[in-house]
């Protein structure tokens, strides 16, 4: 990836450990695409189990791959919102 973003500036080095939601966020759309259109073309077509298995992992294998970058921006972008929210709270809750 880019370091910084050439838009807006943002790092998107961190530290060690930080993109770890990152692989989370992944699995979890990987998990949606490969389910939804397995089920989705099964229901519709009427798949065998090989064509299934066959598509369900070529869609593991890809998707991932895919969809890396934009896993990565996303859980910058809920760690951005979180920490807004945060940043909130404590000035909030800070003794004056």
């Amino acid at each position: 990836m880019d370091d910084p973003c050439p838009a807006c500036g943002l790092r998107y080095e961190r530290e060690q450990g930080y993109f770890v939601g990152a692989i989370y966020v992944n699995y979890a759309f990987t998990t949606a695409v490969m389910l939804g259109s397995v089920l989705g073309l099964d229901a519709l077509v009427g798949l065998s189990l090989a064509a299934q298995l066959g598509l369900g992992i070529a869609l593991g294998a890809l998707v991932p791959l895919v969809f890396f970058r934009y896993a990565r921006s996303l859980w910058l972008a809920i760690d951005f919102l979180v920490s807004r929210v945060d940043n909130r709270r404590a000035r909030r809750n800070r003794p004056t």
